[in-house]
């Protein structure tokens, strides 16, 4: 928001998750034009997908007074619900689940910002002026960035401002936050396999396998698994365990190890290198 005032002091700004997926660009597209008049009249707009299913991996938003025919005001935000409470969200009517996308003035944002984490805006802020722009690049001031409080937008302000807004939208919206979910929306064979690279799969079933260049892996009678190899590890896990991955990485750091930091092969500006070998006194 601070380098978006920067450009244009006026600037609307519509912020994403990375990792989702939108089938129906015209109906996002329609949801997004009606919240323009929203963010104009000093909203921070929330896109709320009608549920499809009683999902307990996703928060939800309960809707509360109408402001017009395509919008209400936020009446609270709710974390990821057991599988009885989603069953009674959905049949309330009432909820949406939570797509983490919003829409927003950067001078409402920053002004909402100021009255709820102060110290996020004073950290961030001090990290944007000191910031080392190179080419295409911003490199924020890394000791004032780590200096600023790790919350999400959500705690920091949607369930906090008096001005949240939602605008309900069925446009395919999916989260792929994990190796199941990516498995979900890919296309699959007849098996139900979704495979890349060189795979040799016999009696698999149920399962995404995903090979580096060369490498080749050959599985025989797995289902329900997700394999995925890269130059310089392999993840082979079951498929409704996945979203443990996160215990993978705090071993690798409590073990002082890399490979959560970067990749064997670095891209840079420039092209990139490929790192053979590395330890204390040389890479």
């Amino acid at each position: 928001a601070l380098l978006a005032q920067e450009i244009d002091s006026n600037a609307n700004i519509i912020v994403f998750p990375a990792d989702h997926i939108i089938y129906d660009n015209d109906s996002f597209i329609n949801a997004v034009t009606a919240a323009c008049p929203l963010v104009e009249a000093g909203y921070l707009v929330t896109f709320g997908i009608r549920p499809r299913a009683p999902e307990t991996g996703f928060g939800y938003i309960r809707r509360g007074e109408k402001i017009d025919e395509s919008a209400f005001k936020v009446e609270k935000f709710v974390e990821k619900p057991s599988l009885p409470t989603a069953i009674e969200y959905l049949e309330s009517g009432n909820y949406e689940w939570n797509s983490g996308i919003f829409m927003f003035k950067a001078s409402e944002f920053i002004s909402e910002l100021s009255l709820y984490a102060p110290d996020i805006l004073k950290h961030v802020g001090t990290a944007v002026l000191n910031a080392d722009k190179d080419m295409d690049f911003i490199r924020l001031d890394e000791a004032a960035f780590k200096s600023s409080p790790d919350v999400s937008i959500d705690y920091a302000i949607m369930e906090q401002t008096k001005k949240a807004a939602v605008v309900p939208v069925d446009c395919g919206w999916n989260d792929i936050g994990s190796w199941s979910s990516l498995w979900e929306v890919s296309p699959k064979d007849d098996n139900k396999n979704h495979l890349k690279g060189d795979v040799i799969a016999i009696d698999t079933t149920s399962s995404m396998i995903m090979s580096h260049e060369r490498h080749v892996i050959a599985t025989i009678g797995l289902n329900d698994l997700i394999v995925i190899s890269t130059p310089d590890a392999t993840l082979i896990a079951a498929k409704d365990k996945v979203q443990h991955v996160k215990s993978i990485v705090d071993q690798l750091k409590a073990s002082k190890r890399t490979e959560h930091l970067s990749h064997r092969i670095v891209y840079r500006p420039w092209g990139c290198y490929n790192s053979i070998d590395s330890g204390d006194r040389f890479q």
